[in-house]
């Protein structure tokens, strides 16, 4: 697990740093690019990457908005994300040929801290598969049902009153 919980003022945060063996501008592509998102991402992210431009994303679950809040090839990017603000940092390291991404979420709830997560921290598996070329370790479903036990007990039960949608869970529970 390498997701932590930091409360910022009144507002929850979940930060992530991973140390990738990538250059920063392929770290960007793969943040920014829609044939590397939909590898990693939970959404289709419909939209330009200006600052200030709509965002829409879209999945079988439903479908909300958003909006670019900042956008500094290749080293920040950060946007609304329904209710939450979502941040990506990269940060070259050493000889430039691999750098350290943090992702932020802050939260508009506590709540849901445990479930966002174990879901941030598949995701960001997926997306280091993607960078290294491997096919995914794993179904996402079954890595986060992995993870998500670990980030109940590291952040508590009140960060994990919320779990999956219901729409997931019974994709779930069909197989799908």
């Amino acid at each position: 697990m390498n997701g932590k919980l930091e409360q910022a003022g009144a507002q929850w945060r979940l930060r992530f740093e991973r140390e990738l063996a990538h250059a920063p501008e392929t770290v960007w592509r793969a943040l920014t690019e829609p044939e590397h998102l939909q590898a990693w991402f939970p959404h289709t992210i419909v939209g330009e990457w200006t600052v200030g431009a709509p965002l829409r994303f879209e999945s079988k679950y439903g479908d909300f908005d958003g909006q670019v809040l900042a956008c500094e090839p290749p080293s920040l990017l950060e946007f609304s994300w329904g209710p939450d603000t979502i941040r990506f940092e990269v940060a070259p390291a050493g000889d430039g040929e691999s750098c350290t991404l943090t992702l932020i979420d802050t939260l508009e709830e506590l709540g849901k801290a445990a479930r966002d997560g174990a879901g941030w921290h598949t995701c960001l598996d997926a997306l280091e598969d993607e960078l290294d070329g491997r096919p995914a370790a794993d179904d996402s479903v079954e890595r986060w049902a992995r993870v998500h036990p670990g980030y109940v007990e590291a952040f508590g039960p009140e960060a994990a009153t919320l779990g999956p949608p219901e729409a997931v869970l019974a994709d779930w529970e069909a197989g799908d």
